[in-house]
């Protein structure tokens, strides 16, 4: 069984959704330390001037150790603004009028008990069933596990009876040198290779790294195909090193 693992995000971007979809279970990493103004909290749209910022507001005075699934949101209808904002900026998108309101539905229940992780996993479970994503998810805070980094992750493996890991490429700097504590527990371990796809967006030029709403009203139903056509074949640890400098060195 392969699966990948994810601290649950904001309103996610095209390629966290390539990795949900490419694994047979997704492990929400819900019960580490919290990173304020990281994009567990916020994400952001496409406007006239570029890409704004939306985020959550949080409480975080004397919270500086607080967990993902600890964070209480600041403000209870912070989402009037952020509904504000996709409106004034996709209200002419040609699938505006088919998801606006499912979404507004969608993010006022999610933000009712005021816990930031079931805002941000509520959201993401909604635009996987609206694209058509059916893999299943799992909060890691159910599975009563401990360890930091790899012996975490590896240990996440194991309980869930994984035998490969998908991981995103942003780990490699550290996971490659800690490669051991999964090959130890016979769990193979490869790298996501995703390239931004290009779409139909308002005011170009065309500006990647939107969240995922911005594909939905642009596209639609179209949506899993466009986040499908950004996927290469994986990377094996051996390659990542490669990739990474001729990316520097260009």
């Amino acid at each position: 069984m392969k699966i990948a693992i994810m601290q649950p995000t904001y309103l996610p971007w095209l390629g966290y959704f390539d990795l949900l979809d490419q694994v047979d279970k997704f492990i929400l990493l819900d019960n580490v330390q919290f990173e304020k103004r990281s994009w567990q909290q916020r994400n952001r749209i496409k406007t006239p001037s570029g890409l704004q910022w939306l985020t959550v507001p949080v409480v975080s005075r004397g919270r500086r150790d607080q967990r993902i699934l600890e964070v209480k949101i600041l403000e209870a209808e912070f989402w009037r603004d952020h509904l504000r904002s996709v409106e004034m900026n996709y209200r002419r998108a040609p699938f505006f009028d088919r998801y606006f309101e499912p979404l507004s539905q969608r993010i006022r229940s999610e933000s009712n008990d005021l816990s930031l992780a079931q805002l941000t996993i509520g959201m993401l479970l909604w635009f996987a069933e609206v694209i058509g994503i059916q893999t299943a998810t799992v909060r890691a805070s159910g599975l009563s596990l401990q360890g930091k980094r790899s012996s975490l992750l590896a240990g996440i493996c194991t309980s869930v009876g994984a035998t490969d890991y998908l991981s995103p490429l942003g780990s490699a700097d550290y996971l490659l040198s800690e490669l051991a504590t999964f090959s130890e527990r016979g769990i193979a371990v490869t790298f996501q290779n995703y390239e931004h796809p290009v779409y139909q967006q308002q005011f170009p030029p065309f500006e990647p790294y939107a969240c995922v709403l911005d594909l939905l009203f642009n596209e639609g139903e179209r949506a899993r195909e466009i986040i499908r056509s950004g996927r290469r074949p994986t990377f094996l640890p051996g390659q990542v090193a490669a990739h990474l400098n001729e990316k520097v060195s260009s």
